[in-house]
């Protein structure tokens, strides 16, 4: 599957995430909500997940390989760059 589009809307909150995205594959299959995070060593993409009880939270969408997670978080961050640099800012 290839990736054909990415979505990105930059958030602000007092919070660490960054930003919500969406992916498509192949111009036929959407994954919305995936997060943009501020963590311990930087950012990472999150995928989307719910609420589990009291034990935490579980994905309900993500990658099987590492490959595939690699693939998605390259494709994620470049928009993500894109969307907030100071040039695309200043748009």
């Amino acid at each position: 599957m290839n990736i054909t589009e990415v979505r990105v809307r930059p958030v602000k909150t007092d919070g660490k995430t960054r930003a919500i995205a969406s992916i498509t594959f192949d111009n036929a299959f959407v994954v919305k909500e995936l997060k943009v995070v501020e963590g311990p060593t930087g950012l990472f993409v999150s995928m989307p997940c719910r609420k589990v009880g009291t034990s935490g939270y579980r994905d309900i969408a993500h990658p099987i390989t590492a490959q595939a997670r690699e693939e998605i978080h390259k494709a994620v961050m470049a928009a993500y760059e894109t969307q907030s640099s100071p040039q695309a800012a200043a748009n």
